[in-house]
């Protein structure tokens, strides 16, 4: 399993563990991880498991297609770190992983 940390708005955090092949927002609904809301269920058809990447992770994730890219235009707060979870796959390479969530969903 991969363990993945999300750090919410307030400074909380949460460790969660992922299964390779799922993405971090599945891991995320699975574990009740506050923030993250998904409401595409994850068809990449909303913002609403935006997260930020942290600084030392986000040169070590594919960089986003351009749809992500497109659906990042209606997401809260959006910073050069921002991505949607239900777009980043597990695999053991992100083990670790530290992603935060912005204050609200777009």
């Amino acid at each position: 399993m991969v363990k993945i940390t999300f750090i919410d708005a307030g400074g909380q955090s949460k460790t969660v563990e992922a299964e390779e092949g799922s993405t971090v927002m599945e891991a995320a609904i699975r574990n009740d991880v506050p923030g993250i809301e998904a409401e595409c269920g994850g068809a990449c058809a909303c913002a609403t498991c935006h997260v930020y990447v942290d600084e030392a992770w986000v040169e070590k994730l594919p960089k986003p297609e351009s749809m992500e890219e497109d659906m990042l235009d209606f997401a809260y707060d959006v910073r050069t770190e921002s991505r949607l979870s239900c777009q980043i796959r597990v695999t053991a390479a992100i083990d670790g992983l530290v992603l935060r969530t912005p204050e609200q969903q777009g």
